[in-house]
């Protein structure tokens, strides 16, 4: 009952501020339409399209093979599971948990490398952390630099972890290939065009849901809760110095609710538990802060 109740009340609480705070509202929605038509529409769009396509049209094969002496010594896992991670430090949240979640619907993972994956593999990109974060937020590129050092650091340290943790993985991981099966070119571009607008879209409509979240209180909230609800909302509310780099690493480590929103709504077709996902995000997140600090002296 209890399990039941909590939620109801806070989507109760959340309509009555909505009704009580209008012009909140409609401020950050516009505030999120305009971040999702700067910022997420024309990174993430032409990147889940293109690595659509290349995974339709047999890129995944080639990877087993390639990639396998690196990612069997670290991960205990075959070659063809390095696409999630290089697509997810690549093209940001959420690429890394699309990716997984296609390879395991096309049939190239099997389902418990996929939900393992999520616990790695769905990371922030480069050019948030050099640019906005970095020379934005921090007032320093090389800030922002080191800051996606130690984003990638904590994500290949987490992996290994998780991977030695989880003892069930199976016969099948280490040693047999998947085939994959390749798609004609003209259906190939017409499903990665379809799919990357709708992941697009649903992206879009979880930014927006959580800025208003994050606006409808009548206070404003502390940062630290700021960046466990929405990343970007956080991240901006900082200031340069030692503490806002070392809470910039554990908040784009964490990613916040709205990133996990996101990364659960583009798995959601491959019905895969978020078990690891949510152990390897607050794992990245203390990791990622630990490291922050470590190099500040550095920097």
């Amino acid at each position: 009952m209890m399990k039941q109740s909590v939620p109801l009340l806070a989507v109760l609480a959340a309509a009555a501020l909505l009704l009580l705070r209008p012009e909140a509202a409609s401020q950050a929605v516009g505030d999120g339409l305009a971040l999702c038509a700067s910022t997420v529409i024309p990174a993430l769009f032409p990147f889940f399209a293109v690595v659509s396509l290349l995974l339709q049209l047999g890129l995944a094969g080639s990877l087993q093979g390639l990639c396998a002496p690196f990612m069997g010594p670290v991960f205990h896992l075959r070659g063809v599971c390095a696409l999630p991670l290089l697509t997810g430090l690549l093209g940001g949240y959420p690429s890394g948990a699309r990716t997984a979640a296609d390879l395991c619907r096309q049939g190239l993972l099997t389902r418990r490398e996929a939900e393992l994956l999520l616990g790695f593999c769905d990371n922030c990109g480069p050019g948030f952390l050099l640019g906005y974060v970095g020379a934005g937020i921090l007032g320093s590129a090389r800030a922002g630099a080191y800051l996606f050092l130690i984003h990638v650091c904590s994500a290949l340290l987490v992996g290994a972890v998780l991977c030695r943790l989880c003892g069930d993985r199976g016969s099948a991981l280490l040693g047999s290939s998947l085939p994959a099966r390749v798609i004609p070119f003209p259906q190939a571009l017409t499903a990665a065009v379809s799919g990357a607008l709708a992941s697009t879209l649903s992206i879009c409509a979880f930014v927006v849901l959580f800025r208003v979240l994050a606006a409808l209180p009548p206070v404003r909230l502390p940062v630290p809760l700021l960046g466990v609800l929405e990343m970007v909302t956080g991240t901006a509310a900082l200031a340069p110095g030692r503490a806002g780099f070392i809470a910039a690493a554990v908040m784009v480590g964490w990613g916040g609710l709205s990133v996990h929103c996101q990364a659960m709504a583009v798995a959601a077709p491959a019905e895969l538990s978020f078990r690891w996902h949510w152990i390897g995000k607050a794992l990245q997140a203390a990791l990622s802060g630990l490291l922050a600090a470590a190099l500040w002296p550095v920097i």
